[in-house]
């Protein structure tokens, strides 16, 4: 499991409703290759997703063990729901096909609690928001994370979603300057909810983020999605 110089490698996968996206990540976190990524295929099915990390994977060299971010409810390594991906994946054992593929460990989570592990300090209440094309969230107690949050698809305002008002398809639909007003209420629904000590906000459309933060709401890169694989296996 371990190289000469006893030092573990991670292969790191996010796995998107747009773009798959795989690195290397060494004991401590940090990147040991360059990030690869590749469209998500469509329709996303579980073998078609799985073909797509096996391909990524044989470009990044030697690794010992698979972290994976999945965009849905996760519990033992099976996939629970998959709103922006496909049916297929409702009750597929991820981490066990994809470890008979790669002939390595795999360990699963949901990819907004995988984002806020490579993002968080651990102190206080943390609460951590994806913007792509759906509508992430992990919350986090003391670097504590409580599972399955799943807010994007609670109601926010006329009768719609934060995922309805907020994902990749109503912001190509209503213009940046209409979705960062959208934004900017649900930062301060969300205030009042959870009365977190800091928000982050990450994704693939967290670069389109436009209005006023306050000192406790911070702009996460894309690649903490990835980076918070090496936490997985902190046990």
């Amino acid at each position: 499991m371990v190289e000469n110089n006893g030092a573990i490698r991670t292969l790191s996968v996010d796995i998107g409703g747009s773009g798959v996206k795989v690195i290397v990540l060494d004991i401590t976190g940090k990147p040991l290759t360059q990030r690869a990524r590749t469209e998500t295929p469509q329709p996303a099915k579980p073998e078609a997703v799985i073909d797509a990390i096996v391909g990524l994977a044989a470009t990044q060299g030697e690794f010992h063990r698979v972290s994976v971010g999945f965009p849905g409810v996760v519990r033992g390594g099976v996939t629970e729901t998959a709103v922006n991906l496909n049916p297929d994946w409702i009750g597929f054992d991820l981490a066990t096909a994809l470890s008979k593929r790669l002939n390595k460990p795999v360990r699963v989570i949901n990819d907004a609690d995988m984002q806020g592990l490579g993002s968080i300090s651990g102190k206080g209440v943390e609460l951590v928001i994806t913007l792509g094309t759906g509508f992430g969230s992990a919350l986090f107690v003391d670097g504590k994370l409580v599972p399955n949050l799943e807010m994007g698809h609670h109601e926010f305002r006329k009768g719609e979603t934060y995922e309805e008002q907020l994902g990749r398809a109503t912001l190509e639909k209503v213009g940046e300057k209409k979705w960062n007003r959208r934004l900017e209420r649900a930062i301060a629904s969300l205030e009042h909810l959870f009365n977190y000590d800091y928000l982050y906000i990450g994704g693939g459309e967290a670069v389109r983020v436009n209005i006023e933060l306050a000192p406790n709401v911070k702009i996460i890169p894309n690649i903490t999605g990835l980076l918070g694989g090496i936490a997985l296996w902190k046990d």
